[in-house]
């Protein structure tokens, strides 16, 4: 699922992509953000890769021009730079605003945070309500974007695949907080296992 890349390497093929945890902003990152772009298959965005969207208009309007599916996943420092604006505008009116990300990039924007919003490029939205302070840790939000990733690689339209990855993201964190009292201590490595849990207790009750 994971193959490492080195820097003359092309991308493998693959069934989607996720890209920007732990890419940085160098050159060969860039180029690899480049290749990523260019392949007919989903993709999802987080962390670096939207720094560099920010940075650089030429990929940021590659990504806008896309035929295959892309999923944006910014915390709100990370839409402010996309969208040249500022945190506290971001935060004061967040469904313009990702209405406004999935506009500018016709993706399907998620805009972290409490309450996290799900756009599609035509104005509808959908504001989950699961999760809380517990999922407010390093890691979690790469575990949101592989999740993502992996529903998309599965065949689910990428804004389903983007508003379930998030709602059982949310359940997770719910279910640690109800098993332990209290918000503090749920590890990104931890929450995969219970997003499986989250996932299966769903299809269950159909």
């Amino acid at each position: 699922m994971v193959r490492p890349v080195d820097e003359a390497a092309e991308l493998p093929a693959a069934d989607a992509f996720a890209v920007g945890p732990g890419l940085g902003q160098q050159e060969q990152a860039a180029r690899l953000l480049e290749q990523a772009i260019a392949r007919p298959c989903p993709l999802v965005l987080d962390a670096d890769a939207l720094n560099l969207l920010a940075t650089r208009d030429e990929l940021a309007e590659r990504v806008a021009a896309r035929a295959a599916p892309t999923v944006l996943t910014p915390h709100p420092a990370e839409a402010a730079r996309l969208l040249r604006s500022s945190v506290g505008e971001v935060q004061s009116d967040r469904v313009r605003h990702v209405r406004r990300l999935a506009e500018r990039f016709n993706c399907v924007a998620v805009l972290k945070g409490a309450g996290s919003l799900i756009a599609r490029p035509d104005g509808f939205y959908r504001v989950n309500t699961s999760g809380g302070p517990e999922l407010a840790s390093a890691g979690q939000g790469d575990v949101l974007t592989g999740l993502i990733a992996a529903l998309l690689a599965q065949g689910l339209d990428a804004f389903d695949a983007a508003s379930l990855a998030v709602r059982l993201h949310g359940l997770a964190g719910d279910d640690y907080r109800a098993e332990n009292g209290g918000p503090i201590g749920l590890a990104a490595s931890a929450t995969a296992p219970r997003v499986s849990r989250a996932l299966n207790r769903l299809l269950a009750s159909g």
